[in-house]
């Protein structure tokens, strides 16, 4: 599929009869996927080992190409979407999700890291949500996909049908056309509708444990909490200790130390850096890529796989350095990334039809509050031109206002003030 997408994206670039482009998914998957079992077998053998290493280079210079096409890109998560599948939709300034769309990164689960610019994205999520993504592996579905910044937009999977022909209709839709035309086929959260589970004291816990930058810190912020006298956070503990100790030691400080170098990066230096790791693994700079995918991929084990090192305090930054030295042995056969010659449209922010960034909030917040005490109203009536522009973004205002700041209730007026931080 790469090495014929690649091909077919230059020509709807170039082409006067292309528009713009959907990128949608057959079945219950966006796509799930590379075939990594492939991946390693080639790996294995010193013959083959340079197509592993090429299928991570064509892998990357895709997403990357697709992240700059010159015509509008909508991609329809409607379904599976993980791993590579994440890097084929991701750089779209148009995201949707389903209730139908699952997300995840799933490589610390097999001894691998996460890529396709996972180092880029994530760590441009709001808070330590994308430490957290790519540490544990956790699995999203449906609206928070949309809520936690994932996807721009959120609509019902029996209206995708009907919003791709409404598209179709432009011959040469401005970017305003495609995000109002969406936008009319939002869906509101219902008021029997569940909340995230990445959402109130938890959302604080997992800010306050993962924002360290050593996975042995993380692990003791996480015991800590197991003690919270809050069950939310105590049972959201636990949980995530047992998770992280099921993940690869190794891939565990290889995704931590990608995710805070790639916040200071572009997506091309970012991408450049994976296939660094990449190629880092499948030069066996860690036993744990073999014994993941055999494990979790092939055997399809419930236990713990015997990953090697078996502990995080054995994970040496010797270890760590062999996926990130410039000297290292296991990197020596790494390619450079390479793209077209016509030129790409850079300026197109895959954000900039999310919701507004948890920062973003914040900094209005405590404007509003600068002062002291405000009563909720006025807060909402300063961000009135905000709500407006986006549908959800008064939700996430108020999850943000409950998390950050002392909301109390006085003679039936809501009053916030800013907690000092």
């Amino acid at each position: 599929m790469i090495n014929s997408l690649r091909p077919q994206l230059d020509i709807w670039s170039k082409s006067d009869l292309c528009h713009m482009v959907f990128g949608t998914g057959l079945g219950r998957a966006f796509c799930a996927g590379g075939d990594v079992a492939t991946v390693l077998k080639d790996s294995l053998n010193e013959a083959t080992r340079p197509a592993a290493i090429q299928f991570f280079k064509d892998e990357f210079e895709l997403d990357f190409i697709l992240s700059q096409l010159p015509k509008p890109y909508i991609a329809v998560l409607d379904g599976i979407t993980m791993g590579g599948g994440v890097g084929l939709g991701i750089g779209a300034p148009f995201r949707i999700a389903t209730e139908k769309t699952v997300f995840a990164m799933p490589e610390t689960k097999i001894g691998y890291c996460p890529d396709v610019g996972a180092s880029f994205f994530l760590s441009r999520m709001d808070g330590e949500l994308g430490a957290y993504l790519a540490l544990t592996s956790d699995t999203l579905v449906g609206r928070e996909v949309f809520e936690l910044g994932l996807a721009t937009h959120y609509v019902p999977s029996r209206t995708i049908p009907s919003l791709m022909d409404r598209l179709a209709e432009y011959e040469h839709p401005s970017l305003t056309q495609i995000n109002c035309t969406i936008e009319d086929l939002h869906s509101e959260r219902q008021p029997d509708e569940p909340s995230g589970k990445l959402m109130g004291a938890v959302r604080n816990a997992l800010d306050s444990a993962f924002r360290h930058n050593s996975v042995e810190k993380i692990l003791d912020s996480l015991a800590t909490l197991s003690s919270s006298p809050d069950t939310r956070v105590s049972g959201w503990a636990k949980q995530t200790l047992e998770t992280l100790h099921m993940r690869s030691p190794t891939s565990l400080k290889v995704a931590l130390a990608a995710i805070r170098r790639g916040g200071n990066m572009s997506l091309r230096d970012a991408l450049q850096m994976e296939m660094g790791i990449a190629t880092a693994y499948c030069n066996g700079a860690s036993p744990d890529f073999c014994t993941g995918i055999s494990a979790v991929l092939v055997d399809k084990i419930q236990e713990r796989p015997a990953w090697s090192p078996d502990k995080i305090e054995e994970v040496s930054p010797e270890i760590l350095d062999r996926f990130f030295s410039d000297n290292s042995d296991y990197r020596s056969q790494m390619p450079r990334l390479s793209f077209p010659d016509s030129p790409l449209d850079h300026s197109v922010n895959s954000m900039a039809f999310a919701l507004p960034s948890e920062s973003k909030i914040v900094e209005l917040i405590r404007v509003s509050c600068k002062d002291g005490p405000v009563p909720l109203s006025g807060i909402l009536s300063n961000m009135e031109s905000l709500i407006k522009e986006k549908l959800g973004t008064k939700e996430k205002i108020t999850d943000v206002l409950h998390r950050r700041c002392e909301v109390v209730y006085n003679q039936g007026t809501t009053i916030v003030a800013w907690k000092e931080e």
